[in-house]
């Protein structure tokens, strides 16, 4: 499990969700126009990347499988709280690991969201049983249905370096079987290889064109180009005249749009979290409801700061 207290080259940074380290009124994001609903499928994985930040893996259960009737549960709040919803996301781990992956996504589909699902595209979403259930949501849904691929660098050696040999192979396998049913797809990239935007959009679209796909390298939504989420790189903590200086709105900030939810092992139900990144955060824990989860985030971790301000990224479509 990732250890989310602050590294030595953040010391002293980030401990009180109130004010700075240097007694700057910390800035806060209000949740004003929820559009995304996450939910985190389990952090069970088939593969155990080099840098994953939830520490996925074959044997970390940290977060259990999430069930249908549950994610029910959470859709009916939807509607409750009357929150402006137009995309529910599932990720993991690898979201196909969980049984009632194909479920979850039709209880999502049933109800005219767009669904959003990230996957790595090997063993577990081409067992038969999952390529069945794609293929019925495909046929029904098909317009509303997007799977975001994790495609770590289009060179297949960085990709696997990340990922463990074979990966890439396997993955575009999954993309093709993809291509070839007329799914919609997008990727998520990374940039720890220090490529600049255009070197990389450049090398995805000649993968993309190789292979036929269907993915405009140069849309930031279908190809996704994540910075790097490294707690051991000093980053400034996030005021609120920073918002000023940055000429930054909070409202283009993830938690002004997005929460997730989780389920803990050992839990008796499931927990809304502020943001994505951040699942083992308790600070960034709001409740079990989504009305709960309507309350302000305090930007008191670096990934607030690198990862979403300064970094501009967001894990929706």
């Amino acid at each position: 499990m990732k250890d989310n207290a602050p590294q030595a080259a953040n010391i002293g940074k980030f401990q009180n969700c109130l004010v700075t380290a240097d007694g700057q009124t910390r800035a806060s994001v209000a949740l004003t126009k929820p559009e995304t609903l996450w939910f985190n499928t389990g952090t069970l994985c088939n593969i155990e990347c080099v840098n994953c930040y939830i520490a996925s893996s074959p044997t970390n259960d940290a977060l259990v499988y999430i069930t249908a009737d549950e994610v029910r549960d959470y859709l009916d709040q939807i509607d409750l709280r009357q929150w402006p919803i137009h995309e529910i996301g599932f990720t993991g781990g690898e979201p196909f690991m969980n049984p009632e992956m194909i479920e979850m996504t039709r209880a999502a589909l049933e109800r005219r969201y767009e669904v959003l699902i990230l996957t790595n595209a090997m063993l577990p979403m081409m067992r038969r049983k999952m390529r069945e259930g794609l293929l019925e949501l495909q046929r029904d849904y098909g317009d509303k249905l997007t799977l975001r691929i994790s495609v770590d660098h289009y060179r297949p050696a960085l990709h696997d370096e990340e990922r463990g040999k074979g990966s890439f192979a396997k993955t575009v396998t999954g993309m093709e079987w993809l291509r070839d049913n007329g799914f919609k797809m997008a990727i998520a990239g990374r940039t720890v290889w220090g490529d600049s935007d255009a070197e990389s959009r450049a090398g995805y679209g000649a993968f993309f064109a190789e292979h036929r796909f269907d993915i405009d390298p140069h849309n930031p939504g279908q190809t996704v180009l994540f910075p790097e989420m490294d707690e051991t790189v000093e980053v400034p903590e996030i005021t609120t005249d920073c918002w000023n200086i940055l000429n930054k709105s909070p409202e283009s900030v993830m938690c002004a749009s997005s929460r997730m939810v989780v389920k803990r092992k050992g839990a008796d139900r499931p927990a809304v979290l502020a943001c994505t990144l951040l699942p083992y955060a308790p600070e960034f824990e709001l409740g079990t409801t989504l009305a709960e989860a309507e309350s302000e985030v305090y930007l008191n971790h670096p990934h607030c700061a690198k990862f979403c301000v300064l970094g501009g990224a967001s894990c929706s479509a």
